[in-house]
């Protein structure tokens, strides 16, 4: 008696009830998702090896995948003219604190100095307040130049190159003072006295820092004469040369 053959191309895969269901179009992506890393992983010639072609529902689900990718960014890059950068200062990259000149990055890196000095690092506390040195120092030296070349030509200009040269020769030695202490702490007078003096000699000696650098001096024995104590005056400090 002859067997009767099995017709396998009769049967549909979706009558078996042991087959599963198909992926719904959020399923797919997320699949799809999880894949994509595995082929790249795996087998990098995935796609070509691929026989079937590409069913209707996964090109959707990748058309829609890459609408919702895209649409964001295109929103974000469209400018709002409604609301205008309220900061001019924000397009001014010397203004910007991690710049290695501007006053803002000195002034971040004497900050980082304080938080070493407190947590007795003094080490780092040395480089941040040598660079904060360097860079109020720049600033100063710049700012001083500018105001010569405008010197009878724009009071407007010179009068304000001026007042920053002062104001960051300020800082400058305000640094140069504390970079004193910190190596007085260090017990290294010998580093500390040429700083002290720089201070006295760009500030007035009658200011306030002027006379707390002398005070340094007396106290740890390089002067013998204690300084009179004048009212501290608010004189505008001297300013003299870039110091190194």
């Amino acid at each position: 008696m002859a067997t009767k053959p099995l017709n396998l191309t009769s049967r549909k895969l979706g009558s078996d009830r042991n087959c599963p269901k198909k992926a719904t179009i959020g399923q797919l992506s997320m699949l799809e998702k999880i894949a994509v890393p595995i082929r790249n992983i795996k087998s990098r010639n995935f796609m070509v090896k691929r026989k079937q072609p590409y069913s209707l529902i996964y090109l959707l689900t990748l058309v829609i995948g890459l609408v919702i990718a895209i649409a964001p960014d295109g929103q974000a890059q469209t400018p709002d003219s409604n609301n205008p950068t309220s900061d001019p200062n924000e397009l001014k990259p010397l203004n910007q604190a991690d710049s290695v000149l501007s006053l803002q990055g000195g002034q971040r890196l004497v900050e980082e100095a304080n938080a070493a000095i407190n947590a007795a690092k003094y080490d780092v506390a040395v480089d941040k307040l040598n660079q904060a040195r360097r860079i109020f120092n720049q600033l100063s030296n710049y700012h001083l130049q500018l105001a010569n070349s405008f010197s009878g030509i724009d009071p407007k200009v010179f009068d304000s190159q001026r007042q920053s040269a002062l104001n960051t020769g300020q800082l400058r030695d305000e640094a140069t003072y504390q970079l004193a202490l910190v190596h007085r702490a260090q017990n290294q007078p010998e580093l500390a006295v040429p700083l002290l003096i720089q201070v006295i000699q760009s500030q007035n000696p009658t200011s306030e820092l002027g006379q707390k650098s002398y005070q340094q001096l007396y106290e740890m024995g390089f002067v013998s004469t204690p300084i009179s104590a004048p009212t501290p005056t608010s004189a505008t400090p001297n300013n003299s040369p870039p110091q190194q």
